[in-house]
């Protein structure tokens, strides 16, 4: 599955005239692989050794081009870093309050909700995002 969803995501590079670099590549894998939601220090920090000439800026500045592109959501949450996310259908995320671990959660039921606020407060809804916050199972394992 994650093989399949990177070459849709090549492919949409390269319909969009961008070219794939090992990096650029490096990088794309790494999100699909892991689906952590990762910062771009913590990508940067796992390809280090690979692509020991790569620097922090080479990172963001290709998932600033996956973004415009739209293969990857730039996840913001307040002061902390941003974190970036290869699933771009609607979903929500269960973040553990601990460690920072975000886990991937559906549930189409809400999709209803930006239909009824736009009903209630006259808004022109443009998009959503709910965050669920707990504790993780390693966290919770580790605490008793």
């Amino acid at each position: 599955m994650a093989n399949e969803q990177l070459q849709e995501a090549v492919n949409a590079l390269k319909n969009t005239k961008v070219r794939m670099t090992p990096q650029r590549h490096a990088i794309l894998e790494y999100l699909y692989e892991t689906m952590n939601h990762p910062t771009a220090d913590d990508i940067y920090k796992a390809l280090e050794n690979k692509f020991p000439n790569m620097s922090v800026a080479t990172v963001y500045n290709n998932l600033r081009v996956f973004k415009n592109v739209g293969i990857v959501k730039e996840l913001t949450y307040g002061d902390s870093s941003s974190r970036f996310d290869c699933v771009t259908t609607d979903h929500y995320h269960v973040i553990c309050s601990d460690c920072g671990k975000m886990v991937d959660f559906h549930y189409p039921g809400l999709d209803e909700v930006e239909t009824l606020a736009e009903h209630v407060t006259g808004f022109q809804v443009h998009d959503h995002r709910m965050e669920i916050y707990g504790v993780c199972e390693d966290c919770k394992n580790i605490s008793h």
